[in-house]
């Protein structure tokens, strides 16, 4: 039986040949797989044969993941052979007939750390020809300084012997990643501007082609190529470029082989250089590694460990990218790109930002000497195309009845706090809702990094201002509220209540500012109001009956929205602020709708909000919605393909 491991921040895997029916696993040298780490218990497992299964025994303290499922100390479970075993902080894999039958996702991963590291050294070997760093500090990609670029990366390729015998099979394999991506990104740059959330041009400045260095023989070749693919998978019938990307993810090795005998050895090498090229680019003048997974929209989050571990988020599940940055001085360099875009700066005085990228996506950066490891960076992605309540509906994140609801109850001016944990979707649900504010009202959005979209165009746009390097100058999210009321608006919009300006936003919820919404990190909309009275105490000393009777008159409705184990994110409560308890004196609250355990469907509890009377007599919604249909409920209990919605 051959069993193959490795590191989980690896992507080489080591493999043992061993022979019998039981093999053992731990750190000592006497195991069958020694796995040298002080995580990994000296003895700590047992895999025998049991028939055409294996049975693993956690001999450990620490437990091991068998596919998804736990298995504690004493415990045993089965498994086929080729099932992913987690020991930390290794992954194991057992074959019995074949070498290793590697998920198509490892298998991309290990590509693209190998491609990694050739454009590693030919980047190193370009820093001897060119001052690149120079080139960097233009900040502008021009076409004389891509031209001489793309020339020396076709020399050093050259005295490289790039596309000598050595490294054939490594980039006969390589051409297939180079050409997904290559069509990946056609289809996004093909989008028209209407139907995505940002101005791709502000993502794609310095990729243009450069007719000079293009061979008109090749292109055509490669154009071929990738009409074929897109005609194979009848990409071009689906309507939205998200749903376009994921079935190319998905289906684009089942059409590879046909593709694959007409990559005659000229064409693989064009089609190599131009990717080489077009990391490389990115590198100088744009965010490197980074570039390609900013623009996926399978892609929620990306998380930068290490200079060398890129880990993304996609359908709910984290998984090591395979990418990497060429070293941390290039890390480094793309975190200040990044950051200087929005007028704040990242150095050993201020190792620690919060910025976003030309789409909304919000980013936080840290380097040493806080982050121990080196740079590490989180972007949290801005949706790709704008997202409707009609989207979530069809998604499985709100029912039918809820969303008819929340858009009255926005109509009618009600005051609303989302609230959810990280991650679960709040300024996207917040964007969402907004969409339902009658135009001609007024509109003050305030953040910390602006992320909000909003479709109507008398919208005021606020953003929090760090201190300078003196530090003075510093304008924080309740300076800007309590501004925010002198600008005569309708409705003010809080990105997130983190810290004092909860008070100025339940103020200005009380004094005339009807229709405004925030949002809160919290577990459940009855903690919501304990977290509330902790922010207004940061604020100010105030009697806690006094914050209570000031949160009940202020705040009308709380939607509370979780994210579900497999990555979905649900509206899971809609419940409306009922005044104080006569017995507790303490804010109460009722749900409208929520989820009941056994069926994992948001309902109606039948409680009518206090301010029904005002929706129906504005002809707002209807009482039926009370008595939603059970089968028009059935379709919301399928998991989408967009699990991420929200």
């Amino acid at each position: 039986m051959k069993v193959w491991f490795n590191r989980i921040s690896e992507s080489r895997r080591s493999m043992v040949d061993l022979e019998g029916s039981e093999f053992r696993i731990g750190r000592d040298q006497e195991n069958d797989i020694v796995l040298t780490s002080p995580l990994v218990s000296r003895r700590h497992a047992i895999v025998r044969m049991n028939g055409d299964q294996l049975e693993l025994e956690n001999l450990g303290i620490n437990s091991c993941l068998v596919g998804d499922t736990e298995i504690l100390g004493e415990q045993t479970a089965l498994f086929t052979p080729g099932t992913k075993i987690r020991i930390w902080p290794y992954t194991l894999s057992f074959q019995v007939d074949s070498a290793s039958s590697f998920s198509q996702a490892e298998i991309e991963s290990h590509l693209r750390s190998e491609l990694a590291k050739l454009e590693l050294d030919i980047h190193q070997k370009l820093l001897e020809r060119l001052d690149i760093y120079a080139f960097e500090g233009d900040r502008s990609a021009t076409q004389d300084h891509i031209v001489l670029l793309e020339n020396n990366i076709e020399d050093v390729c050259r005295d490289m012997n790039l596309f000598g015998n050595q490294n054939e099979v490594l980039l006969e394999e390589i051409t297939g990643l180079t050409l997904k991506d290559q069509l990946i990104n056609q289809l996004i740059l093909e989008t028209n501007e209407e139907d995505v959330a940002f101005d791709l041009a502000a993502l794609t400045s310095n990729e243009f082609d450069v007719p000079a260095t293009l061979v008109p023989e090749r292109e055509t070749e490669l154009h071929s190529l990738l009409s074929f693919i897109r005609d194979k998978l009848q990409l071009d019938i689906i309507s939205d470029v998200t749903g376009r990307v994921r079935k190319l993810e998905k289906q684009f090795n089942n059409t590879f082989h046909l593709v694959r005998p007409h990559l005659h050895a000229e064409l693989r090498k064009y089609v190599i250089l131009r990717a080489i090229k077009k990391d490389l680019k990115d590198t100088v003048f744009g965010f490197g590694p980074l570039q390609d997974l900013i623009r996926a929209p399978t892609i929620t989050e990306i998380m930068v460990v290490e200079s060398d571990q890129i880990f993304v988020e996609r359908d709910g599940i984290i998984e090591n990218s395979g990418r990497r940055f060429l070293s941390e001085k290039v890390t480094e360099a793309i975190i200040e790109r990044i950051v200087a875009q929005v007028g704040r700066r990242i150095d050993k005085s201020q190792p620690l930002v919060d910025a976003r990228l030309p789409d909304g996506s919000r980013v936080n950066a840290i380097i040493p000497p806080l982050a121990i490891k080196g740079p590490c960076l989180t972007i949290r992605k801005f949706p790709l195309q704008r997202l409707t309540m009609d989207d979530l509906i069809d998604f499985g994140s709100i029912s039918h009845a809820a969303a008819n609801f929340l858009r009255s109850a926005v109509i009618d001016g009600r005051n609303i706090l989302v609230s959810g944990g990280t991650g679960s979707g709040k300024t996207t649900f917040l964007n969402i809702l907004s969409s339902f504010i009658p135009y001609k009202q007024r509109i003050v959005t305030i953040e910390d990094t602006t992320e909000l979209r909003l479709h109507q165009e008398h919208v005021v746009t606020l953003e929090s201002k760090p201190s300078n390097v003196e530090g003075v100058g510093e304008y924080t999210i309740r300076d800007l509220v309590t501004n925010a009321l002198r600008m005569r608006p309708d409705r003010i919009l809080v990105g997130e209540c983190r810290g004092g300006e909860a008070l100025d936003m339940v103020q200005a919820m009380n004094t005339g500012h009807d229709g405004s919404m925030t949002t809160l990190h919290a577990n459940s909309a009855h903690e919501v109001l304990e977290r509330l009275e902790v922010l207004i105490l940061m604020a100010a000393d105030l009697p806690v009956v006094s914050i209570h009777r000031q949160v009940s008159s202020a705040v009308d409705l709380i939607v509370h929205i979780d994210r579900q184990p497999g990555g979905q994110r649900k509206v899971t409560q809609v419940a409306e602020i009922t005044g104080i308890d006569p017995d507790t004196k303490r804010v109460s609250t009722t749900d409208i709708f929520n989820i009941r355990e056994t069926s994992n469907l948001l309902r109606p509890t039948g409680y009518l909000p206090s301010f029904i009377d005002s929706l129906v007599e504005k002809k707002l919604i209807e009482l039926d919605f009370l008595y939603e249909k059970e089968n028009n409920l059935d379709s919301f209990n399928t998991v989408p393909q967009n699990g991420d919605a929200i």
